[in-house]
């Protein structure tokens, strides 16, 4: 997978999996719930996390009971990803899991489907998932109202730190576009990031996009440090504010290309 810039998905986060361990935001409980409603007691569930990182939503989903494929094509991902006896890893990719047909319950993409091919990644989901089951995508976005936070994007954007990919937003349409799907239901909580100034520059450093050397990395790091300096309370804490959104969306019955498409099943 290669993104707008022409790098390639995967290997852009081959430095940063240690920061993306420590530093980068869990989802809020209400989201999990959203993304579990309707379906079966959890842990009668197996879901597929796919983009899954280095586990964050794939251990809040094992937390609740579930069992869960975690799919990261990441190598440097996985290795640093923290083990959990319900959640099990394949090195498999959105476009071509590598598990069985209609063998998951839940579909979830949580922070990942911005880098996917979605044409062939929705297939891919709609192969995967029992007729009883749904797809979740989920994302963490950050506030453009609060003024910690909108300095904190400025930050970035003023070192060159974003690529099209993360700038680009999310079409919900395209799920239904598929005609694999049926249109999402939108679902929106509140989420906030607590951290001090190793923390800020820790999640600021997290991000692919984000230079870690260099003029533009030092220039980062003392945009931060004043950042941090001017909004930071009595414990040198600061708190970037999200919305998480999660998107819900239910396989469509009536289509005859559901089993058309095939991968290397496991």
């Amino acid at each position: 997978m290669s993104d707008a810039g022409g790098i390639d998905s995967v290997e852009r986060f081959n430095d940063r999996a240690d920061d993306y361990v420590r530093y980068r935001p869990t989802y809020p409980a209400p989201a999990i719930d959203a993304a579990l409603q309707g379906l079966d007691a959890p842990e009668r569930l197996i879901a597929a996390d796919v983009g899954a990182g280095t586990g964050i939503s794939a251990r809040l989903l094992a937390a609740r009971g579930l069992r869960v494929v975690a799919i990261e094509p990441g190598e440097a991902m996985r290795r640093a990803a923290a083990p959990h006896d319900r959640v099990y890893w394949i090195g498999g990719l959105a476009e071509a899991t590598g598990i069985r047909t209609e063998s998951v319950d839940l579909v979830l993409s949580a922070q990942s489907f911005h880098w996917f091919r979605p044409p062939e990644a929705l297939a891919e989901f709609a192969r995967v998932l029992k007729r009883s089951g749904h797809l979740a995508i989920m994302w963490n976005r950050r506030s453009t109202t609060d003024p910690f936070t909108a300095g904190y994007r400025q930050a970035i954007l003023d070192v060159g730190g974003e690529v099209a990919a993360e700038r680009m937003p999310f079409d919900p349409d395209v799920l239904e576009r598929s005609g694999l799907f049926t249109p999402p239901a939108r679902r929106v909580f509140a989420n906030a990031q607590r951290l001090d100034l190793d923390g800020l520059i820790g999640r600021a450093r997290s991000a692919s996009y984000v230079p870690k050397s260099g003029p533009n990395g030092d220039r980062l790091l003392a945009l931060l440090r004043e950042l941090h300096a001017r909004h930071a309370d009595a414990g040198g804490q600061v708190t970037l504010i999200y919305e998480t959104d999660v998107y819900i969306a239910s396989l469509r019955h009536d289509r005859a290309t559901r089993r058309g498409h095939h991968s290397n099943e496991q």
